[in-house]
């Protein structure tokens, strides 16, 4: 039998199967100067040495709406994995601190890692609520707080874009593709490489950028643009006309020839005589060289003219030819206009051409829509009626535009395993004390219908035992639950210790079926865009008489003059 390895071993050889951030600049520095001040405070006080509880958890949920999609946890843990200080950062700290601070500080900065910090979490993907802790980060109290600004950052953007993206799909429902196409949008290279990773979690199809494709195995898609198609002046620039047919049994040596008399049989067709006069002859060249060039992948943007007198007709024209080869066209995308009445008139078009010439599933062809879409956009486009197949959303997806930030926070609840509470004149503001156990509690209908927070020690709930759930702060909303299914919502993602078992990190797209998944299995109430019902969150009746037992010893009590 192979010699046990010791501990400094196990816990390198722990730390090195998990991969760094993403994100180079996700660095110990990726932190407020006040984590290094308290830090040497602590370390001052010779309390760096004691062992803290944290939680990380959200007041209210974003968008006026009742739930969130919790995103960016394995981002903490490729930072946690590999959190160590380099001599470079030792020293710009230095530089940063007043300059009575000792050396032996900074020594100690030099030794400190990961290796003994916990860390509990509900899984990536989870639907989640206020108030309960999406984070439980427990070890010396320097560490875990030079760890509360990053966490904070990588966790409050991805759980706000994964939400959006959730509630867009929400609105658009579960038959339309839904592309991402914010990049260009997005504030900064972070911001769009992380709201392409978290829409795509929370629910979209693909995105259009490149480098999130590589990165994280996101389906890409993306046609030309308004550019690709003025370039063109007009079909006589086509230099090399031929193209083969899609089995390669013949080669067809003027396409450009082809596409025109397709033109002419749609001009002249008895449904389609009178609709429309002369296309634009360099949008029709810009198609037709497109199609040259991807012949298997042919979507054009139809907009950059007129659509219904010349962009659908072009296509057409082109989509047709292509059939003659045995290829069959992408379809069209709309940038501009009415797109509820385009989509319709397009769609009217495009079975007037199957009908006309008998081209099977013509009349299916896919319509994309795009500009400037959101939440609202999408609920008055189904309200209207449309026959869009996929949308393009952008601007207001990536940068969040309702909401500026989903504001999660990073408590202290217990120190040397005494409970604290941070109070305020804010009701909402005031923390749950103590590590806790939460748990998801499901009725009979298969819907969660509570989430409970319990002391570290009680009792789990027991499926058909019946539990007093209670809000934490009111006293007057209580409930019994009778629960047909309990879950355990945190796991255990860093054990600190090599010797304890820890929750494997899932790909991306296994953490994007769960989330879908979960968002199904919700009451459509909780889930509504206009005034859903909240979700209820609670704690167990020996956990609320402890919050308030504890919030009367710590508040001071006033005196009257």
């Amino acid at each position: 039998m192979a010699a046990k390895e010791n501990g400094p071993k196990q816990e390198e050889r722990r730390r090195t199967i998990i991969a760094g951030p993403t994100n180079p600049m996700v660095t110990p520095l990726l932190s407020d100067l006040y984590q290094f001040t308290m830090a040497y405070a602590y370390w001052k006080a010779g309390k760096h040495n004691e062992r803290a509880v944290f939680d990380l958890y959200f007041r209210k949920n974003p968008f006026g709406g009742e739930y969130t999609v919790f995103a960016g946890l394995e981002e903490c843990i490729r930072l946690i994995a590999n959190f160590k200080f380099t001599d470079e950062d030792i020293a710009f700290i230095k530089t940063s601190l007043p300059k009575t601070c000792e050396d032996g500080f900074y020594n100690y900065l030099r030794g400190i890692d990961c290796s003994d910090v916990e860390v509990y979490a509900v899984p990536e993907g989870s639907v989640v609520f206020p108030k309960v802790p999406l984070l439980r980060v427990e070890g010396l109290i320097v560490v875990v707080q030079l760890l509360e600004t990053s966490l904070l950052n990588l966790i409050n953007y991805a759980s706000l874009v994964a939400t959006n993206a959730a509630r867009h799909r929400f609105v658009a429902g579960k038959s339309k593709l839904l592309l991402e196409f914010g990049l260009r949008r997005a504030q900064g290279p972070d911001g769009g490489i992380g709201a392409s990773r978290y829409s795509y979690l929370g629910g979209f199809d693909a995105t259009s950028n490149v480098e999130a494709g590589r990165l994280f195995g996101i389906p890409l898609r993306g046609t030309h643009s308004h550019a690709f198609v003025s370039s063109f002046m007009s079909p006589d620039e086509i230099m090399d006309k031929s193209l083969p047919s899609r089995d390669g049994s013949s080669t067809c040596e003027d396409f450009v020839s082809l596409v025109q008399t397709w033109l002419s049989k749609i001009k002249w067709s008895q449904l389609l005589h009178g609709i429309f006069g002369e296309t634009n002859q360099s949008e029709l060249a810009a198609f037709t060289s497109y199609a040259l060039a991807f012949p298997n992948n042919f979507l054009a943007l139809v907009d950059t003219y007129d659509v219904m007198r010349s962009g659908i007709p072009n296509f057409c024209a082109v989509a047709l030819a292509l059939n003659d080869l045995g290829y069959k066209a992408a379809g069209i995308r709309l940038d501009s206009g009415d797109l509820a009445y385009l989509s319709c008139e397009t769609r009217k078009f495009f079975h007037s051409i199957e009908q006309e010439f008998g081209v099977q599933d013509f009349g299916k062809m896919n319509i994309t829509a795009s500009n400037d879409l959101n939440e609202e956009t999408l609920d008055s486009l189904n309200k209207e009626g449309h026959e869009i197949d996929a949308f393009g959303i952008g601007t207001y997806l990536v940068t969040c535009y309702a909401q500026a930030a989903l504001g999660c926070v990073f408590k202290l609840v217990e120190i040397n395993n005494q409970p604290r509470i941070k109070l305020s004149e804010d009701v909402s503001k005031v923390s749950i004390p103590c590590k806790k156990r939460c748990y998801r509690l499901y009725g009979k209908e298969g819907y969660p219908l509570v989430d409970i927070m319990m002391g570290e020690n009680e009792p789990p709930p027991k499926v058909a035992e019946r539990i007093l759930c209670r809000h934490p702060f009111n006293e007057s909303k209580r409930a019994y639950v009778v629960p047909q299914h309990v879950e355990e919502l945190m796991k255990c993602y860093w054990p600190g210790s090599a010797d304890k078992a820890r929750e494997e990190l899932p790909p991306l797209k296994e953490i994007r079926a769960c989330c879908i998944k979960q968002l199904e299995q919700m009451r459509p109430d909780h889930m509504r865009r206009l005034n859903p019902t909240p979700y209820k969150v609670s704690v167990s009746a020996k956990l609320y008489d402890f919050i308030h037992f504890l919030w009367l010893n710590e508040a001071p009590v006033g005196e009257l003059e």
